[in-house]
């Protein structure tokens, strides 16, 4: 059983994911402390100085913190939007390095094809040449 788990934990696809789990919690830390940070008090100030982290609503014993539900959502935009950025980013490199891949590959085809043209020429002259040093047997 033992053997089983340690092939199952190795394989590649779980090693990624566990390496994107950690760095994915590391980048929501940082887009956290962003938010938290950064982003919410300039939006406090822009609203006159509210402060989303305070707000509250106490029915009861229950203390309803919606404050801290409105910065969570705002967390989740700016991360998705993060991500997004970043994959697009990754898109665009992909597609430009396979564009420059098949740019190379076709100016090789065409070199190619240009080597073998000369090739062929030449050799037609060489046959012309040799037939018109050849003795005509008519």
């Amino acid at each position: 059983m033992w053997s089983e788990f340690k092939s199952f934990a190795m394989r590649g696809n779980i090693m990624d994911l566990a390496i994107g789990v950690v760095i994915g919690g590391a980048f929501g830390k940082i887009v956290t402390s962003l938010v938290e940070d950064i982003i919410m008090p300039l939006v406090g100030l822009l609203l006159g100085g509210l402060d989303f982290s305070g707000l509250a609503v106490t029915f009861g014993d229950a203390h309803i913190k919606y404050g801290s539900f409105i910065q969570t959502i705002v967390n989740f935009f700016i991360i998705s939007f993060s991500i997004f950025i970043v994959i697009r980013t990754i898109g665009k490199l992909r597609r430009k390095k396979e564009a420059e891949e098949e740019a190379e590959e076709a100016e090789e085809e065409a070199e190619e094809a240009e080597e073998t043209d000369q090739q062929t020429e030449l050799l037609t002259e060489i046959r012309d040449l040799l037939k018109q040093r050849a003795p005509h047997n008519d």
